[in-house]
C-alpha cells in the first residue's frame, strides 16, 4: 500500500512538471493527463480515496484544456466515485460537474444517470428535499430518452419522499400518473395495483373519506382487475374503519394483510400516521362524552 502511494506521488510530480514546462500543441496536457491517470490508479489501489479523487479532478482539467468534454466528464465521475467513500459533499460537486459537461455535449442518458446518483447520495444523507430535486431532474431526462422504467423508478422515489414530507397530494398525483402509464405497458401493468395502493394510502393520510371513496372508484375504472385484489380490499376496509372511527378494526385489517403480504417500511410509516390520527380522534370523542 505504501509502495502504491509512493508511486502515485512520483507520477504526480512528473505530471505537475509537465504542466509547468513548455509543450507543443497541447502535448503537455496529453502527457500530464496520462501521468495523472496513473497516479489516480495508484492512490485507488492504496485505498487513498481523497487523494485519488483530487487527482481525477486535475485529470478533468487537463482534458478540458484539450477540449475533450467527454473525457473531462468521465474524470469528474471517477473523482466522485472515489469521494463517495469519504466525502459526500465533494462527490456531489464532482457529479454536478460531470452532468454539466455531458449536457453540453448532448449525452442526456449519462446526465440522467449522474443526476440519479446525486439524488441517491442526498437520500443516503436523509436530505429528502434535495433528493426530490435531483430525482426530478433525472426523471425528466430519462423520460426524454424514453427510458420509461428508470424514469418511473425516479418518480416513485419523488412520490415516496413527498409523502414522507406530508405532501400527500403531490405523492397521489405521481403514483396515479405512474399507474396510468403502466397500465398501457404489458411489462409494467402488473405493478399497477402497487402504485394504486400507494396512492390510496396517501389518500388515507389526508383523512378525507369522500376523496378516498372517489379515488377508489377512479382506480377501479383505471384498472378493472383492481377491485378483485387484496390491495383494493385493504383500502376499502381501512376506509370503512376510518369512517367508523374504529382503531381496532383498522389494526385488524393491517394485520390480516401483513400476514399474507409484508408491508414495507414506507407503507408501514404512513399507515401508522393514519392510525395515530384515528386514535387521537377516538380519544377526543371519548373526552367529549
Amino acid at each position: 500500500m505504501g509502495d502504491q502511494i509512493a508511486r502515485g506521488e512520483e507520477f504526480m510530480k512528473k505530471a505537475e512538471k509537465k504542466l509547468s514546462g513548455w509543450g507543443l500543441f497541447g502535448s503537455k496536457y496529453d502527457d500530464a493527463a496520462d501521468l495523472f491517470d496513473k497516479a489516480a490508479n495508484c492512490f485507488k489501489l492504496a485505498k487513498s480515496w481523497d487523494r485519488a479523487g483530487a487527482v481525477y479532478v486535475k485529470l478533468a482539467s487537463c482534458h478540458l484544456k484539450l477540449d475533450s468534454k467527454h473525457e473531462s466528464a468521465g474524470a469528474y465521475a471517477n473523482a466522485a466515485h472515489c469521494y463517495k467513500k469519504t466525502n459526500i459533499r465533494e462527490a456531489i460537486s464532482c457529479l454536478e460537474q460531470a452532468v454539466h459537461m455531458f449536457l453540453d455535449i448532448g449525452r442526456l442518458n449519462m446526465s440522467a444517470r449522474y443526476y440519479k446518483e446525486i439524488a441517491e447520495l442526498y437520500e443516503q444523507e436523509q436530505n429528502l428535499g434535495q433528493a426530490i430535486t435531483y430525482y426530478e431532474k433525472a426523471a425528466d431526462l430519462f423520460q426524454s430518452e424514453d427510458v420509461t422504467t428508470t424514469a418511473n423508478q425516479c418518480k416513485q422515489k419523488i412520490a415516496e419522499f413527498s409523502a414522507k414530507l406530508e405532501k400527500y397530494q403531490r405523492a397521489i398525483e405521481i403514483f396515479e400518473e405512474i399507474a396510468q402509464h403502466s397500465i398501457k405497458n404489458n411489462l409494467l401493468k402488473y405493478g399497477v395495483r402497487g402504485h394504486l395502493l400507494n396512492a390510496g394510502i396517501c389518500q388515507l393520510c389526508r383523512g378525507d373519506v369522500v376523496a378516498i371513496n372517489n379515488a377508489l372508484e377512479r382506480y377501479q375504472e383505471l384498472d378493472p382487475t383492481f377491485s378483485g385484489t387484496r390491495e383494493c380490499k385493504l383500502l376499502v376496509d381501512l376506509e370503512a374503519a376510518i369512517d367508523e372511527e374504529d382503531v381496532a378494526k383498522f389494526t385488524g385489517c393491517l394485520k390480516e394483510y401483513d400476514s399474507m403480504t409484508k408491508l414495507d417500511e414506507w407503507r408501514t410509516t404512513l399507515l401508522l400516521r393514519v392510525k395515530e390520527a384515528l386514535k387521537a380522534k377516538e380519544l377526543e370523542e371519548d373526552d367529549l362524552t
